[in-house]
């Protein structure tokens, strides 16, 4: 995979939220989009995913060196992000098997397998409404990792992870470098660690 940011620019009414980003990206590329809140990390990461339009400039993607159309970027993604809920009254298996009829599975793998990989074996049959905020986080960045989808959008991943939850986390994006193309958007440090390229918001005010 690959995407180019072209002279990438937006702005919410009259103010510039960032102008002129001009980058690409490949496929072993592991990207962390930093800034203090509300510098527009998320907003560049909408712009990545298509489904925010610049002001000016453009994104462009490509797969095999083949073009595919923004409107179609989504089939090629992954995002985990704060405002990205589940369904409250699936059980934790009934998700799974409900989400993977419309987001392909890495291949080797059966949404029989992933309790125990995402460490919750012990609630598959749990109701989602009653999984704590980092169970449910948890859930979140599996069904990410474990999807057949070559780029990985990652909006403040470990929020509401104790440690056992981050420590899970780490060596799980660790199996994907390489793999996937990753972007992640935070403003600490440890959740990018793993990151080859550092994208600072701020200069591009």
């Amino acid at each position: 995979m690959e995407i180019s940011l072209n002279n990438v620019s937006r702005k919410f009414n009259k103010e510039w939220i960032f102008r002129n980003i001009s980058h690409t990206f490949i496929r072993q590329d592991s990207v962390a989009i930093v800034g203090p809140n509300g510098s527009g990390k998320t907003t560049l990461l909408q712009l990545i995913a298509g489904s925010l339009l610049p002001t000016k400039g453009d994104v462009t993607y490509k797969i095999h060196q083949k073009s595919i159309p923004s409107d179609q970027i989504y089939r090629q993604i992954a995002l985990v992000a704060p405002a990205l809920g589940l369904p409250e009254d699936f059980t934790l298996m009934e998700f799974l098997d409900f989400h993977f009829q419309f987001k392909n599975l890495k291949a080797g793998y059966t949404t029989r397998e992933l309790p125990e990989l995402f460490q919750l074996q012990n609630a598959r049959d749990k109701y989602i409404k009653n999984f704590s905020t980092g169970m449910k986080q948890r859930v979140k960045l599996g069904v990410a990792l474990y999807a057949d989808a070559p780029l990985l959008l990652l909006d403040e991943p470990a929020t509401n992870l104790d440690k056992k939850g981050f420590d899970w986390y780490t060596q799980e994006i660790e199996k994907v470098l390489g793999e996937k193309m990753v972007f992640v958007c935070s403003n600490r440090a440890e959740e990018y660690t793993f990151c080859n390229t550092i994208l600072d918001i701020m200069d591009y005010k």
